[in-house]
This record gives C-alpha cells, structure tokens and sequence, in this order.
C-alpha cells in the first residue's frame, strides 16, 4: 500500500508534525511521540510496532517523511488490520482506510495557535539535518526552541558528540591516525552503508552490480579480461557522472577524504560514479580491481592494495567476496586481501557466481573446494555464508541446473537480496558496532605508544634501546596485554605496526594519561547505552 494522501491531509500532517514537535528541530523523539501517539487510543503494542516500522532505520527520531508513514499505520491499525513489517507492500482498498483520529488534538492544536497569534515575535526553527515541514504561516507563528550546538537530536549525533568529546583526544594525542585509521568526520558518521566487492578479474563484479541496478553506471566496463582496474565507488547523484580520486577525497561532503594519505599514484585509480537511482538513494557500492596471482601482479600496483582494502573494510558495512566455479584457486595477493579483512569476519559473505556454468555433480564438489579453501585462508571456526548463483542479466542455463538448480539459485539470490535491502536498516547499528570496535582500537593503540616511550632511557642509547623494542615488538605487545589484561585478539598486526614505528622517534611519544583511558572507558561503560537508551522504541 503506497502513501497517496491528499495535499489537505499532507497539510493536515504538517500541522500536527510542527505540534508534535516540541523542540523544533525537525524531529519527533520517544518523548514527543508518547505523548502525541496516545491521543490515538491504541494500545502499547500497536505503537510499539508502528515505531519500529517507520523508524526503519533505529535512528530514534522521526523526520517528517516517517511521520507521514506512522500517520498512515495509525489508520490501518484503527481500521483493524495487523501491523507487520510488510503491511505497507499490502494490497489494501484504501476506499476503506479513513485518515486517523487524534482524539482532542485539532483542539490542541487550535489552542496553540491562538496562543501564538498574542505571543511575542517567533523564533526561527532551528538548524536540522533532517527533513522539516514547511509549516502554514498560522502554525509557523508557534513559538520555538532554538536547537543548542551541543543538544543530542538521535542515535547518530550522539556518537558524533562521543567522538569529538571523548574519542578524538585520545587518537591526537597518541597519533591513532598515522597507524591505524584517520580521524573520522561527520561525513563518515552520515555516510550510507557501503557494500564492498572483492574477487578474481572476471568474477562478475562489476555485472553483479549492473543487475542489481538493473541498468549500467558511469565508467562500467566488462569483459573476460581483468577490465576494472581501479577503485569505483558508485552511489547516489543528482545526474550521471564520474568524478575524478583526487576531486573525492577533497570533497567535504563525502566519506572518503582518509583515502589522501594513499597518495596520488592511488588516486588516480580510483574514482567515483554517480546516478540518481532508488537503490542508491539507500546503498553505496564499491567496485574493486580484479585481483590477480603471483609476484607479477605485486609489483604492478603502485600503491599499497591491501592498505586500501583494509581501509575501505573499516567503512564497508558488507563485504561479498565473489568466485567463479571455474577459478577456486586463491591466489597469494588474494590471501593477503582476505588476511586484511580480519576483524571483520561479521561483514563478510560469498557469492559463488556463474554458477548455472556448471551441472548439479560439479556444483556440490565446487561447493565443497571452496570451502576447503575458504577455511583455510580465513581460519575461521565459523562456517562463512555462501550465495549460490548466476548474478546477471541473462536467463539461467536449465541445460546445466535443471529446475531443481533454478528453483536453488532463485531462493538464493532472494536471500542475498534481502540481506542488501536489510543493510540501511541495521546502518545504526552498524555505526554504533564500528564506534565501539575503534574506541577499544584506540585504547590499545595508546597504551602500546605509551609503553614504547616508557621502555626508553632517559639520555644515553636511545637510538640502540628503539631498535631493540622494534626488533621485540612482539614480545612488548605481550607485557602491555598482561599489564592491562586486553584480549589479544584486539591487537594489530605486528609486522604491520613495526614497519610503521620505524619512522618515529619513541622519546617524543605521549606518556600515559589515565584521565584521558577514563573517558573513553566510562563513555563505553556509560554513555553509550545511556545515548542507546534515550533513542531507543519508546513502547519497547
């Protein structure tokens, strides 16, 4: 069932959106809505239901747009039918649907606006990222708080808050941004989720992408030879157009200005395709360059690969790792790319495509060589999830899978599928795992540092003790876990680190500041759930 409300009923909507709303901020928050929500006499359940399906996305506010979508579950809900996450996709005779009672708010709402009509000259709203009603000039009279800089509007905000607060300090002061990650943004706490695919050339990426688009996108080229040879990020635009590396990592508005510090030769291999597309308008998709076996393929990038890739796993809210049947073999630059993705086992997934190539018999034992070879290479006790099927614009060969295979990879496809239009709606959740996973990245980062300058002498050998904690960097990262009794898991890669360290001067390091280890500790301990709390189903 589409929204097709009246332009008086919009109106209508606004009017109680703009009394609704508090604050004026653009947003309707668990206080606002319990409040406003009961004057439709449905029970806590209802509403609790009717919450979650318009805040689709667990933001914990509700601009306009999803306002509009609770109004309209409101109406189903006292017209009888049951609320489910699929009730807005029913078929349903909106002769039968009335517009939902508020029970005394047109009476509020009048009162309110005599009482504007005397009261002093109004304030303006306050500045908003989302989406706010233009009200009518008699509601827009209302009188209004302005939104301080600091106030905590959602879910998202608060995180940004978090960051600047409590997390930032700590990554300047111990140089987190030159190991491990640069300092976040606002861009990269507003960035839609990200879906990044990896895999031999000729794995179908770039056609995978196509057909879920179903259309082509700026700068896409396919053929059996390696043909993507850089890094495409495709996402949502007013027109079509491909924009140059070196113009996105300047551009403000986009997440991806840590990419600078790979420098201009990788730059120039990546870029960035927009189009106005619905899908687009929810996900962002990263196309890479295929990738290729032996040390011929290593010396022929001029950038650090496996750095990007690691980088953009950071960012990436699922990663699909594609093979073809007819190439399992892992090569050696592949296992490095998929080494790089540890610590993000949970995003991970694999599409064995151009599977219709192939009859039933040869599919079970393709199926069982990868994961052989998966298990290897990931060295994961938990089995990885595997899509099974052709992700392109043809029909599926019944020659080679019969109907049984093609009933398989329907019901596979389907399921990938639902896994990617399920992405916007846990992005919060994302966000707030990713904040976490790098709080405690950051802590461990500044206690190695602080340890490294506290091992050396305060005047003579200096130069001989820093070679020696290098050539012993293993072992140092031991004593700081038994010291301060952090998992071992949590901690980086030591050829990785060592490499890094040998450009710095440990003296001039930051001793420890357990103040600073305080804060973020109590603002994981704390303010996290509390800032979860605050934004979470108000009827839950």
């Amino acid at each position: 069932m589409e929204s097709s409300w009246s332009k008086e009923q919009l109106k209508i909507f606004e009017e109680w959106f703009t009394f609704a709303d508090s604050d004026g901020d653009g947003r309707i928050t668990g206080n606002d809505a319990t409040t406003f929500f009961a004057l439709s006499n449905l029970s806590r359940s209802q509403l609790k239901h009717i919450w979650a399906i318009a805040d689709t996305k667990r933001q914990g506010f509700l601009a306009f747009p999803q306002f509009v979508t609770a109004m309209q579950l409101v109406s189903l809900a006292q017209s009888g039918f049951d609320l489910n996450s699929d009730i807005l996709k029913a078929e349903i005779d909106e002769e039968n649907i009335k517009p939902p009672v508020m029970e005394g708010l047109d009476a509020l709402v009048a009162k309110t606006k005599r009482l504007t009509t005397i009261s002093a000259q109004p304030e303006v709203y306050g500045n908003a990222q989302s989406y706010s009603p233009h009200p009518s000039p008699s509601i827009a009279s209302k009188p209004v708080k302005k939104l301080p800089l600091n106030a905590v509007t959602s879910i998202i905000d608060g995180l940004k808050k978090l960051y600047v607060e409590r997390l930032k300090p700590l990554e300047v002061t111990y140089q987190f941004n030159d190991f491990v990650s640069p300092l976040l943004t606002n861009s990269d706490f507003d960035a839609k989720p990200m879906v990044m695919l990896l895999g031999q050339y000729s794995t179908g990426k770039t056609t995978f992408i196509k057909h879920l688009l179903k259309c082509d996108y700026p700068g896409a080229h396919i053929g059996p030879e390696p043909t993507t040879d850089r890094f495409v990020v495709v996402m949502s635009g007013p027109d079509e157009r491909s924009i140059p590396g070196n113009t996105v990592a300047v551009d403000a508005s986009m997440p991806f200005s840590g990419l600078s510090t790979f420098g201009g030769s990788f730059l120039s291999k990546f870029q960035c395709s927009q189009m106005p597309h619905p899908l687009l308008d929810e996900i962002t998709f990263l196309d890479t360059p295929g990738v290729l076996s032996g040390e011929k393929q290593r010396t022929q990038r001029s950038y650090d690969f496996t750095g990007v890739i690691t980088w953009f796993a950071a960012k990436c809210d699922l990663i699909l790792l594609l093979f073809d049947p007819h190439k399992l073999d892992i090569s050696d630059e592949f296992k490095r790319v998929i080494a790089c993705l540890r610590g993000h086992d949970d995003k991970i997934r694999v599409v064995l495509n151009k599977a219709d190539q192939i009859d039933t018999q040869q599919l079970m034992r393709v199926y069982g060589a990868l994961m052989w070879s998966l298990g290897k290479v990931l060295n994961t006790s938990e089995v990885v999830r595997v899509y099974i099927g052709s992700f392109n614009d043809k029909p599926i060969n019944e020659g080679f899978v019969g109907p049984l295979g093609q009933d398989l990879f329907e019901k596979e496809q389907n399921d990938l599928l639902i896994d990617l239009v399920d992405m916007p709606r846990k992005a919060c959740d994302s966000r707030i795992n990713e904040f976490v996973k790098r709080a405690r990245s950051a802590k461990i980062h500044a206690y190695i540092i602080s340890h490294l300058r506290k091992e050396m002498p305060a005047i003579m050998g200096k130069a001989k003790a820093q070679q020696q904690l290098i050539d012993n960097l293993e072992d140092e990262f031991r004593k700081v876990q038994r010291e301060f009794h952090l998992p071992a898991g949590d901690f980086p890669n030591v050829e990785y680190f060592r490499e890094i360290l040998s450009g710095y001067s440990f003296d001039k390091f930051e001793k420890l500041k357990p103040k600073m280890i305080e804060a973020v500790d109590d603002m994981l301990a704390y303010e996290i759930p509390e800032l979860l709390k605050k934004f979470r189903n108000p009827y839950g």
